[in-house]
């Protein structure tokens, strides 16, 4: 059983290594060589373009890319996957993109005679080494289940969201909550560090008492009081700020055609995109504390 795996970024690029020690074989394409040649060091096969990594592959097509436009390319262009993929064969789109790009796929898939679940994933780069990624899953039931035994070699929790799409919608609205107790995690830590606290062990308070958030207890935005974070690595690795502004772009711009106030996650959007055009874009989104401790 062959897996084709398109897209190896930061959090492609895990993934397909957990398959490939997962004892599946793995087709992968990449525009970047030198992805490519490490996942081939571990066993990969090269394909070179989309339709013929799909047209190698009989258990699963995987995509992890950067944006609604690439994951349309490489599914609908002249050398992409519905173009070449065997008959049956279910597509998984792990991507970030907005939920009507997702639905349009999934069904131009299906009357190709191909299953599509929208699968974006929480847990970061670090959760996509270990293997450890929770799936949010927009799919009829029975095409989750096909691609059930897939997802659980690179995550560690499937959230069946919905019909086709809602994936996608979990991934924003979760990733603009993220943004905003990021946000709210950095102007607390700031505001104690002034007024003469400690950082770690006002960290300690927030992680047993109600102000406690997975941004303050597993990826605190203040240098040193974490080890193995972002913020300890002087924000290289995690999530760019780039990426959190463009998937709240995607919320917000979703609220609106919704008609759905989203207020702290525009104020969060501006936030984010001042940070980023300010230079910031390659840092991790923790970094915006750098606009509370002077560092911006």
């Amino acid at each position: 059983m062959s897996i084709a795996f398109i897209g190896l970024g930061n959090m492609g690029a895990p993934m397909a290594h957990n398959l490939r020690k997962a004892g599946r074989e793995v087709i992968v394409f990449d525009l970047n060589a030198d992805a490519v040649a490490a996942l081939v060091a571990a066993g990969a096969v090269a394909a070179e373009s989309p339709a013929d990594a799909a047209r190698q592959a009989d258990e699963a097509v995987v995509t992890m890319l950067p944006a609604a436009a690439h994951v349309r390319a490489v599914y609908t262009g002249e050398h992409g996957v519905l173009a070449a993929v065997g008959q049956g064969v279910p597509l998984i789109d792990s991507s970030t993109i907005d939920p009507q790009t997702a639905r349009e796929l999934i069904a131009a898939a299906a009357a190709r005679g191909n299953p599509m679940v929208d699968a974006p994933v929480s847990g970061g780069t670090t959760g996509a080494q270990a293997g450890t990624l929770t799936f949010m899953v927009g799919a009829e039931a029975d095409a989750l289940e096909r691609v059930r035994p897939v997802l659980m070699h690179m995550g560690r929790n499937v959230a069946h969201c919905g019909g086709p799409g809602n994936g996608q919608v979990a991934k924003l609205c979760n990733n603009m909550l993220l943004a905003i107790s990021m946000i709210g995690t950095a102007e607390a830590m700031a505001l104690g560090v002034r007024l003469g606290m400690d950082p770690a062990t006002l960290a300690g308070v927030f992680n047993t008492s109600t102000g406690r958030c997975w941004s303050a207890d597993s990826y605190n935005p203040w240098p040193g009081v974490m080890e193995n974070v972002p913020s300890s690595r002087g924000y290289t690795g995690g999530f760019g700020t780039a990426l959190m502004l463009k998937d709240l772009g995607l919320a917000t711009e979703a609220a609106r055609q919704a008609g759905q106030p989203a207020m702290l996650g525009a104020a969060a959007h501006q936030l984010y995109q001042w940070f980023t055009a300010s230079g910031h874009a390659g840092e991790d989104f923790s970094a915006i504390v750098k606009l509370y401790n002077g560092e911006a």
